[in-house]
């Protein structure tokens, strides 16, 4: 199967081992795992529970783009997420029935730090601190302000969330989201425009990073295109680009 849009002649991709097949349907492969006690099903549909995450997976066929994904699955998808809601199929390139109305579509890439290497822990006085439930309104500020990508109230669940303060506000935050098998995404990598350039963003990357490696898991994540800078943070701390994605959505019916 292949993740996103890729064509001949596109910008070379990293190939790793057939570990990484699960990074095609990171969603489904976190919700039908990891994930299953933060899921709502329906049939051949699975998504996240509401104020958790907007994404959502189906069933596909074997066909090599997802596209003989019947229409069964995609009635249980509209039957999961009810009328006029939004289908966030993240990079799935199933093409849904007639009447689904596209929302939005963005080019991404999916990255990977190749090989097994450890990532350097953050030292003690760099300030980083592992964020909680109290902290989850300070969280949604950030987000407001900063826009890295969905962030809802309970998006914290999905695993462990990093933040640095300064003069005790909370400045910069990244944390840990979809989970397929041996594998985690770091995601909602933001830092306050006032605390840009200190190398807020790469210390929390790095000490994620190493945190999931240390319990034998591989960091992956995505970024949108247009985003060059995070991008070149990525690949200072060796992350290369697995695959190109197109990330849609779409309203139900």
């Amino acid at each position: 199967m292949t993740y996103g849009r890729v064509t001949p002649g596109e910008r070379q991709t990293t190939r790793v081992g057939g570990d990484a097949a699960v990074l095609d349907d990171p969603v489904g492969q976190s919700l039908r795992g990891h994930h299953a006690r933060l899921a709502r099903r329906c049939g051949r549909a699975v998504g996240y529970l509401p104020d958790v995450a907007t994404f959502s997976a189906l069933s596909v066929g074997r066909g090599a783009t997802g596209a003989d994904t019947d229409a069964t699955a995609w009635a249980d998808l509209a039957r999961l997420l009810g009328p006029g809601e939004l289908a966030d199929m993240f990079s799935s390139p199933a093409t849904p029935p007639p009447g689904w109305k596209p929302v939005f579509e963005m080019e991404g890439r999916q990255m990977i730090r190749p090989g097994t290497g450890r990532f350097a822990r953050a030292e003690a006085e760099t300030g980083v601190v592992e964020l909680g439930a109290d902290d989850v309104p300070e969280m949604l500020g950030l987000v407001e302000r900063t826009r890295p990508g969905p962030f809802w109230a309970r998006t914290r669940e999905l695993g462990t969330y990093l933040g640095i303060r300064h003069e005790g506000t909370l400045v910069a935050m990244a944390g840990e989201r979809l989970r397929p098998p041996g594998w985690t995404e770091i995601s909602a990598v933001c830092t306050a425009p006032e605390a840009r350039g200190r190398g807020y963003a790469a210390r929390l990357v790095g000490e994620l990073a190493a945190r999931i490696t240390a319990r034998g898991e591989r960091p992956f994540l995505h970024v949108a295109e247009a985003n060059t800078a995070a991008i070149a943070l990525y690949e200072g701390l060796g992350f290369e680009t697995r695959a190109e994605v197109v990330f849609r959505g779409f309203r139900v019916p």
